[in-house]
């Protein structure tokens, strides 16, 4: 029998390190586990002098390892889930910037060096390039000449709420699926008023 998904998430190692040199010193020693752990950190100008969610997020990266879900702790904490990246994950333009600057400064690990080389070959490391630009796929933008309403308001959409909507249609893959989701999209849009 399958564990749910919160269930198991809930059984994870919880990592509580203070500095990015000690996050970074875990990643050594235990970046090649299959399974992520829970890192908790320290909401802004909570406590001074703990790890940030970028530090986090830099030191994962360089040993190809990638940041998902948020869970609050309390007033001052929250844990953010990470874990080895999975073979297909696609990369944000923003990890990508992230990369070349961890790249530049010497920190980039091995391991996330051959994440990086295994992506670039699957092409999940260009998937999302069209959407990170905005551009809208043929079959989105056809239906949204279609129906100008629609149209309209999808451009008047914050360009964050445009991409996540393009994330989701590029992470579908059964055609039918895609239409369905664009036929939801159209409907969502044109209800706007």
């Amino acid at each position: 029998m399958l564990m749910p998904m919160a269930r198991k998430l809930d059984t994870l190692e919880v990592v509580d390190v203070l500095s990015r040199p000690a996050w970074r010193a875990w990643l050594v020693a235990h970046h090649e586990q299959p399974v992520g752990v829970w890192v908790v950190l320290h909401k802004k100008n909570s406590v001074s002098g703990t790890l940030s969610y970028a530090e986090a997020v830099e030191e994962a990266l360089c040993f190809g390892w990638i940041d998902s879900l948020p869970r609050k702790l309390d007033e001052t904490r929250y844990q953010l889930y990470f874990s080895p990246r999975k073979k297909g994950s696609v990369w944000s333009a923003v990890n990508k910037k992230r990369l070349e600057q961890l790249q530049a400064a010497g920190l980039l690990m091995p391991a996330g060096q051959a994440k990086i080389n295994k992506a670039q070959q699957d092409g999940s490391w260009t998937a999302l390039d069209e959407v990170d630009a905005l551009l809208l796929p043929p079959d989105l933008a056809a239906a949204l000449a279609a129906t100008p309403a629609a149209e309209q308001n999808f451009q008047r959409l914050a360009p964050s709420v445009r991409k996540q909507h393009l994330q989701q249609l590029t992470a579908v893959r059964r055609p039918e699926t895609r239409q369905r989701r664009i036929a939801q999209l159209l409907e969502q849009l044109t209800a706007v008023k």
